[in-house]
């Protein structure tokens, strides 16, 4: 199978959610990005845990820094999912192929990425104003799942 989209983490930081997130790229035919500097081991338990044993089938790509990777990518394929805006996931229109680039857990993407991209990024919507944002790992799945949806992917719909 081909590989239907591309997550992309940028400089995550918290172990059992780039597991979580390799096990949904292993899951759906994902090749997961991560972008260093990364806020642990790749050799960590956590990290291995919740991936279970299933590393073996994920493809994973690793960059140095965000800009190394942004420099050889078409922008028209880049899709930022931030709080900072008020356009919903549900609103863009995704292709096999795209990246869906989420940021780092406790600060996000860079505002200055968020400024250059400002009409390639989306939010998920919550009802709660007093929740900042939901879990990392919860999010790249729900907008994963809309891509593959809008897709039709006959595995996934």
């Amino acid at each position: 199978m081909k590989t239907a989209f591309n997550i992309v983490l940028v400089e995550p930081e918290i172990p059992p959610n780039t597991g979580s997130i390799a096990r949904l790229c292993g899951a759906t035919d994902c090749h997961l990005h991560l972008i260093r500097p990364l806020g642990f081991s790749t050799d960590n338990k956590q990290l291995k845990r919740a991936g279970l044993d299933y590393w073996k089938y994920v493809s994973i790509t690793y960059w140095e820094n965000l800009e190394s990777f942004l420099k050889v990518q078409d922008e028209n394929k880049l899709f930022f999912f931030t709080t900072k805006v008020r356009e919903s996931y549900t609103q863009a229109e995704f292709k096999p192929g795209d990246f869906l680039i989420f940021g780092k857990e406790t600060k996000g993407l860079p505002s200055d990425i968020l400024k250059l991209y400002r009409d390639r990024c989306y939010t998920l919507p919550m009802s709660n104003g007093n929740i900042r944002s939901l879990n990392l790992a919860m999010t790249a799945g729900i907008v994963l799942y809309e891509a593959l949806r809008q897709n039709s992917n006959s595995e996934f719909s």
